[in-house]
């Protein structure tokens, strides 16, 4: 029988708006697609690195600002996107979250597997 100390664990972390779970949530794939505006300034390179069609990101976008009441992109046109000042924010929540989330989560799952 194997032993139980090669199991692992990993947690999910979402934000959501509080009006609803599905609309505008922010997770893990938001973040990427946000992260890779920040690398490469362009909202369609983002997408493009995660092989996300541009349509699907920029609906994303839309649907999420749309349930948070406010903007997460600032659009230039042909020149790209960057982040808003919440945007950079939330982004910034979001990792360190999740960092923090996960470092706790494996550590504690150890503790508990033993």
């Amino acid at each position: 029988m194997k032993s139980m100390k090669n199991l692992a664990v990993r947690t999910r972390l979402t934000i959501y708006s509080g009006k609803h779970t599905e609309d505008g949530a922010f997770g893990k794939g938001f973040a990427t697609l946000m992260r890779g505006i920040v690398e490469t300034g362009s909202l369609n390179a983002a997408a493009k690195r995660i092989k996300m069609a541009y349509s699907k990101a920029w609906r994303i976008f839309k649907e999420t600002e749309e349930s948070f009441g406010f903007a997460l992109i600032d659009r230039d046109g042909a020149r790209g996107s960057t982040l808003t000042k919440e945007g950079l924010k939330l982004l910034e929540t979001y990792e360190q979250l999740e960092l923090e989330t996960e470092q706790f989560i494996t550590e504690r799952f150890a503790e508990l597997i033993q």
